[in-house]
């Protein structure tokens, strides 16, 4: 039922009597309580929802209660994962991480061990790579020494080209970082340039010649990228310390310098190098400025060169073109860089190298020719 009253309008005569008489007719309606004829809800659908999700709760928990201290599946021997620990996480984040990748059947004592060893707060965050069959121990082991522990052991060698730094990367990476992803990426030397001020003279060459040889550790948070930087970082490193003077008056660049490098890596040894340097600045600076290099072929053909490959007219033939060659033909040692910085001072234009390992420099080609014959 609605009650409807109607305004008594206040004027300026009557205002008092209007306001009273309007006040009781406000009074006169009544209230009514009409909640006893609204439908009531049922509470059956809330209780019903409020079950299930207890019903879902507890299958998830007993799910996880199962997985977590049951033993699972893991990776065999030769089979790899990677786990990344995040910054802050726990042992049951951990254990739910190595679980997830195989590396452990068991979550439940991964995070005992954790705890009998009171390593918790030992956990250090990074990537991780590991190989199934890895005890938990030794899991534990590396999560406590760092991302390190669980590196690629990636070797060098004085005297690797590119393409063989290239196929030694991906090897030490089990093919995680294939040779392609790496010869891309050193494929220009602009596109560290900027970061690396020695690449300046390289110009847009490849990095033959920078790929510093070392043994270094690449972790599974490495790319080809990282693992170039790495070189390119050992390289100032070592050079920094020498003295470019004598290769510059010599009118070389740091990139030529290093291309004479290559080259007295591939001809000499380490207790000649000197020596050798000394041959080839005689050479360059003679009135036939030809390095006769035999190596330089060798690196454009892949192979010993015959007679005919080292006086045919390709970029890298030393007899046919005066100078050095286009780039460098390897990555050369400290020790090589440094000779070519401080060469001896000799008057020998010629040497030989036998099959036992020795060296006979000479002064005049006839010398030389009595020398091999």
């Amino acid at each position: 039922m609605a009650f409807h009253s109607k305004q008594v309008p206040i004027s300026s005569k009557n205002s008092h009597a209007a306001r009273n008489a309007h006040a009781r007719a406000k009074e006169a309606v009544p209230s009514y309580d009409t909640s006893f004829i609204r439908p009531k809800r049922s509470k059956a659908p809330l209780i019903i929802v409020l079950i299930v999700l207890v019903v879902l709760a507890a299958a998830g928990a007993a799910f996880y209660f199962l997985v977590w201290n049951s033993d699972a599946e893991t990776l065999s021997p030769g089979q790899e994962a990677i786990v990344t620990i995040e910054q802050g996480e726990g042992a049951r984040d951990v254990a739910d991480s190595l679980l997830e990748a195989k590396l452990v059947g068991n979550a439940r004592k991964f995070v005992d061990l954790v705890s009998s060893e009171n390593a918790a707060s030992s956990l250090i965050p990074g990537v991780y790579q590991f190989e199934g069959g890895t005890s938990m121990n030794a899991i534990l082991d590396a999560l406590t020494t760092g991302p390190a522990a669980t590196a690629d052991t990636l070797t060098i060698p004085e005297g690797y080209t590119r393409a063989n730094v290239a196929k030694a990367v991906a090897e030490a990476t089990h093919g995680r970082i294939s040779e392609q992803e790496f010869l891309s990426a050193t494929a220009h030397a602009t596109a560290y340039a900027t970061d690396y001020p020695f690449l300046v003279s390289a110009g847009d060459a490849s990095l033959e010649g920078f790929l510093f040889p070392k043994t270094y550790s690449v972790t599974a948070a490495d790319d080809a990228a990282s693992v170039t930087k790495m070189m390119l970082k050992q390289f100032g490193e070592e050079i920094s310390g020498l003295d470019f003077a004598y290769p510059e008056s010599q009118e070389l660049s740091l990139y030529g310098a290093v291309e004479l490098a290559s080259i007295v890596q591939k001809e000499g040894k380490p207790e000649n190098y000197a020596r050798v340097a000394s041959v080839f600045y005689n050479r360059l600076a003679s009135e036939r400025p030809y390095l006769e290099s035999d190596a330089t072929t060798a690196y454009e053909v892949g192979h010993d060169p015959t007679g005919e490959e080292v006086h045919a007219d390709t970029p890298y033939s030393t007899y046919t073109h005066p100078g050095l060659p286009p780039t460098p033909i390897c990555n050369p040692s400290i020790e090589a860089i440094k000779a070519v910085c401080a060469p001896e001072t000799t008057d020998y234009m010629y040497f030989y190298s036998f099959d036992d390992g020795t060296y006979e420099f000479s002064k005049t080609y006839e010398q030389h020719q009595r020398a091999y014959s």
